[in-house]
């Protein structure tokens, strides 16, 4: 028994050396990030730039030994990494803390052959789709939003006004208890029988849902034919006075996001009775495309489908809103265009993109992936790209005349109609529902929803 302790004694001092040869050194190993940087300009003859952090704030330990004096590529990597830090350039360097929605175009270029690899075949993809529908619904988690919508909701609707060709319907419709989102309603003048429903989250541009091009587009499309809503992005408009402008940048803005697109769009088939539930669209620019994918994935029956600006192979957007909850990420990595592809191929969708933002890829890059997955259906001429190599980051005048073409074609809408010097740009407050006069029940802050959304767990 004692020669036993004696050899366990000696097994316990052997391994704990190792440990303590590992404890962190003392202060003169560590230095301020500035200082290492400095010195790396010296030494290599570059120059540095820090974005979007202050590197004077920083330390980093062991940063001598990081160095490498034959290789500027090693001795940023060493330094970068852990700081979660990454670097870009050359003679002329940025350093940046990581982002985790943002990639590079190469890095999209080996993601999607990756992803390609995997499926060569309709019946291959099926499986492949099925299975990334199902877990981006998981990393979604938007059921116990859903079972916690209002049954019988607070509905505030406004009397219609009546413009050339289309009128404007204010509403405010309770979601959760005490939780409105609000919106507009266009709807053509001609009573037409059955229309086709088109719904269009807002994205981050100021003014969100007041600004000129979604009227713009939200009035055409009634005078086009269809009856067409738009809603408030979470804590932005008239969602601003219920939950601070903080809110957007919740972990749940992408939920009550997500949740306002398919509570609107279930009580407008549920209210009215001139919607073709077999013609129903939805369209949005940049953070509205997102959501606008977002509905189409929790809400099967669109039946078209124009994301605006966005939904590339290394961009998820950043905030939130949009991928706070990194459905990205589903079946063991995917990616905004195979979430696309999963959710409405075959069926007709336009993808919008230009020269001037992080879209700049789709003719080469992306628009090719979805068109072979539209081909195992032999289906390749219902999935379009609309590109615009001389614009920048918006849903302008030329990528609303596209989305207006598709929409015509796919759902039979008027394209005779389409005329926006008809359309009368309305000022904020002939858009809004409440004017800063809740109704009593109302929340009126992020704590008060926070309290809802922790009895839906």
């Amino acid at each position: 028994m004692n020669r036993l302790r004696v050899l366990l004694v000696g097994v316990c001092l052997v391994c704990a050396c190792p440990l303590v040869a590992q404890v962190p050194g003392p202060a003169p190993f560590t230095r301020v990030l500035s200082d290492v940087l400095q010195e790396v300009e010296h030494r290599f003859e570059v120059s540095i730039r820090c974005k979007n952090f202050v590197a004077d704030t920083v330390t980093l330990t062991y940063a001598d030994s990081r160095m490498r004096p034959y290789s500027l590529q090693e001795t940023l990597d060493n330094i970068c990494r852990p700081l979660d830090l990454k670097w870009s350039g050359e003679q002329k360097i940025t350093l940046q803390p990581y982002e985790y929605h943002r990639r590079t175009p190469a890095d999209g270029v080996k993601l999607l052959a990756w992803l390609s690899a995997q499926y060569d075949n309709q019946t291959a993809w099926e499986q492949r789709a099925e299975q990334v529908r199902r877990e981006a619904l998981q990393i979604l988690a938007l059921e116990p939003f859903l079972r916690g919508v209002v049954t019988h909701p607070q509905v505030v609707l406004a009397k219609p006004i009546r413009h050339d060709g289309y009128t404007t319907q204010n509403y405010a419709l309770e979601t959760l208890p005490g939780l409105y989102v609000c919106g507009t309603i266009y709807a053509p003048v001609q009573d037409s029988g059955k229309r086709p429903l088109i719904i269009s989250p807002a994205g981050h541009w100021p003014q969100g849902r007041y600004r000129a091009d979604q009227q713009y587009r939200m009035a055409t499309f009634a005078r086009m034919g269809a009856v067409a809503v738009d809603m408030d992005i979470v804590a932005w408009g008239e969602s601003e006075e219920q939950l601070g402008i903080e809110t957007h940048q919740a972990p749940y803005a992408q939920q009550i996001q997500t949740l306002w697109s398919k509570v609107v769009t279930d009580w407008m088939l549920a209210t009215r009775n001139d919607i073709d539930p077999q013609r129903m669209a939805a369209t949005g620019g940049s953070g509205g495309a997102t959501h606008t994918l977002l509905l189409a994935l929790v809400d099967g029956r669109f039946s078209v489908l124009a994301p605006v600006v966005h939904l590339v192979s290394h961009f998820d957007g950043g905030c939130p809103c949009e991928s706070g909850r990194p459905v990205a990420l589903a079946a063991g990595g995917s990616a905004m265009p195979e979430l696309l592809a999963a959710v409405m191929a075959p069926r007709p969708t336009l993808v919008v993109s230009d020269g001037g933002d992080w879209t700049h890829t789709y003719p080469w890059l992306e628009y090719p992936y979805l068109q072979r997955i539209w081909g195992f259906y032999g289906a390749e001429r219902k999935v379009e790209n609309a590109h615009f190599p001389e614009e920048k980051h918006d849903y302008g005048v030329n990528k609303r005349a596209a989305v207006y073409r598709f929409f015509a074609e796919h759902l039979g809408l008027d394209a005779s109609q389409v005329d926006e010097a008809k359309v009368v740009l309305q000022p904020v407050e002939a858009l809004q529902s409440f004017r800063g006069e809740w109704p009593e029940g109302a929340i009126r802050s992020a704590k008060e929803l926070e309290e809802i959304i922790d009895k839906l767990k």
